[in-house]
C-alpha cells in the first residue's frame, strides 16, 4: 500500500483534526509512502472523490471525518469496479462504526495500522440505491442528527445529540408509527416509535444498542420498540448501557438478512446519520462488500 488518498471533511473536528492529518501524512512521507489529499466542500463530494481514486491507482482510502462521511466514500467504493481499502481517522461529531473496529486515534496508531496492512471483507447494508455501513434508522429521535446545528455540534460534540433529543422528546409528542414489517422469518404489524436497521452494535454513541450484531455475519439486526409510554422508555434508555433493553416487553429485536418496512405514515429514513428517503423501504445485507484495514 504506496499510494493513500486522505479524503477529509474539513468540518469535522476542526483544528485538532489538521493537525494530526499533517502530522500522519508527514510521518508516511517520510517513510517513502506516495500521499494525495482531499478536502470535501459539500454533500456527496467523499462519494465523487472516492470513484475517481478507485480508478486513479491508489492503493488505500484514509477517511478522516464522522459517519457521514465514511459512509460517503462507502457509496463510491460500491459504485466503482475496482473496490480498494479503506480506513478511518476519527474527526466527527459522531464515530459510531470507528468506535465499533476499535480503531486507533493517535497518530503512531494509525501509522502502524496503515503499515501492518492487516485486512477485513466487511458487510454493508442496502436500502434501494443508497448504501450503509453502520446504521438504518426511522422514527423517535432519528432526526436528531439533522436538526441538531452544525455549530452547537462542532462546539458540543456528541452532547449536542443528546441535548437535541431531550428537546425533542419534551416538546414533541410519543406519536406510534402503524408499520407492517415482513422478513421471511417474521410477519409484524405493529404501533411502533423507533426502528433500527443495524450492521455494528455502536449506534448513536451507545455501544451495544445492536449487542450481538456483527459486520461478518451477513444479517442486519433489527431493533424496534413498540409503543411505549415514558416511564417505559427511561427503562429501556437506561438500559441500553448494558444491552438488557432487548429483554424489555416493548423491544422486539431479530436477525435477518432482507427486510420490508411498510407504513401509512410518511416517515423519514437516517442512513448514517444522513436523510435516506422515506417509508415503505426494503433494507438488505451485501456480504463481504468492502475491505478495511484494521
Amino acid at each position: 500500500m504506496e499510494r493513500i488518498k486522505f479524503i477529509i471533511n474539513p468540518s469535522s473536528g476542526r483544528q485538532s483534526m489538521d493537525r494530526k492529518v499533517d502530522s500522519l501524512i508527514k510521518k508516511l512521507l517520510n517513510n517513502g509512502y506516495i500521499v494525495g489529499k482531499y478536502y470535501t466542500k459539500g454533500k456527496d463530494d467523499a462519494t465523487r472523490e472516492t470513484i475517481k481514486t478507485c480508478k486513479s491507482g491508489y492503493d488505500l482510502i484514509v477517511v478522516c471525518g464522522g459517519d457521514g462521511t465514511v459512509n460517503e466514500v462507502v457509496r463510491g467504493l460500491m459504485a466503482s469496479e475496482k473496490k480498494i481499502p479503506l480506513t478511518i481517522i476519527s474527526c466527527g461529531t459522531v464515530n459510531d462504526f470507528a468506535r465499533y473496529l476499535n480503531l486507533p486515534r493517535t497518530i503512531n496508531g494509525i501509522y502502524e495500522l496503515i503499515k501492518r496492512e492487516k485486512i477485513m471483507s466487511i458487510d454493508v447494508g442496502k436500502l434501494d440505491d443508497k448504501y450503509f455501513v453502520n446504521v438504518a434508522a426511522g422514527g423517535l429521535l432519528t432526526n436528531v442528527a439533522h436538526t441538531a446545528q452544525p455549530e452547537m455540534k462542532a462546539i458540543l460534540g456528541r452532547v449536542a445529540y443528546y441535548l437535541e433529543g431531550l428537546r425533542e422528546l419534551m416538546v414533541d409528542k410519543l406519536e406510534p408509527i402503524e408499520v407492517e414489517i415482513k422478513t421471511s422469518e417474521v410477519f409484524l404489524k405493529e404501533d411502533i416509535l423507533l426502528f433500527l436497521i443495524s450492521n455494528s452494535s455502536s449506534i448513536g454513541g451507545f455501544k451495544k444498542l445492536a449487542p450481538t450484531a456483527e459486520i461478518v455475519d451477513g444479517l442486519l439486526d433489527v431493533v424496534i420498540v413498540k409503543k411505549a409510554e415514558i416511564g417505559e422508555l427511561a427503562n429501556i434508555f437506561i438500559s441500553i448501557f448494558k444491552g438488557k433493553h432487548i429483554n424489555h416487553p416493548k423491544v422486539i429485536y431479530f436477525k435477518t438478512d432482507s427486510i420490508e418496512i411498510n407504513s401509512k405514515n410518511s416517515i423519514a429514513i437516517d442512513i448514517d446519520g444522513e436523510y435516506g428517503g422515506r417509508l415503505p423501504a426494503k433494507f438488505d445485507v451485501i456480504k463481504n462488500a468492502i475491505e478495511i484495514l484494521v
